[in-house]
């Protein structure tokens, strides 16, 4: 069998949207036994170049991860510009906002993923790589969120 539509089948994160980045990590730090992990702001938008369905936003968010074995999980508190992870809060509450697997040619795959239905929602920059959300909720019932890492 062929590793499917994104040349991989490893889910590498699960991201999750809350309120307060603080009390949660100390939430899931102390249910693990393990250290919490210090938060950091996303790039300015001028580094991080975010789109909305296509617009530039000014949206950052908060981030803190935790290196689960084989799996990261990411809190994100988000600011109150335009944003994926805005409007999900907004819409849904906290909880889980994606899953994430790393790839690699972030323009083919979203074709790819596009041709099947499942549109672009944010993609932005950070250090190292870039990311891309993509509305894959119809047919998988979650977010996707490709990762592309440089070499």
């Amino acid at each position: 069998m062929d590793k499917g539509l994104l040349g991989t089948k490893t889910i590498t994160q699960i991201g999750l949207l809350v309120h307060d980045i603080e009390k949660v990590s100390a939430a899931y730090a102390d249910f693990f036994g393990i250290d919490k992990p210090a938060w950091f702001w996303t790039d300015t938008a001028d580094k991080a170049q975010t789109q909305l369905r296509g617009e530039s936003t000014e949206a950052r968010a908060k981030l803190a991860f935790f290196d689960m074995g084989s799996l990261q999980l990411e809190l994100i508190e988000p600011d109150h510009q335009p944003s994926t992870w805005r409007e999900h809060l907004d819409k849904h509450g906290e909880g889980v906002h994606h899953i994430a697997l790393v790839i690699e040619g972030m323009k083919e795959k979203i074709a790819l993923m596009e041709g099947q239905g499942m549109k672009l929602v944010q993609k932005g920059e950070y250090t190292g790589g870039r990311y891309a959300y993509m509305d894959s909720f119809e047919p998988l019932k979650v977010m996707l969120e490709l990762l592309e890492n440089d070499k």
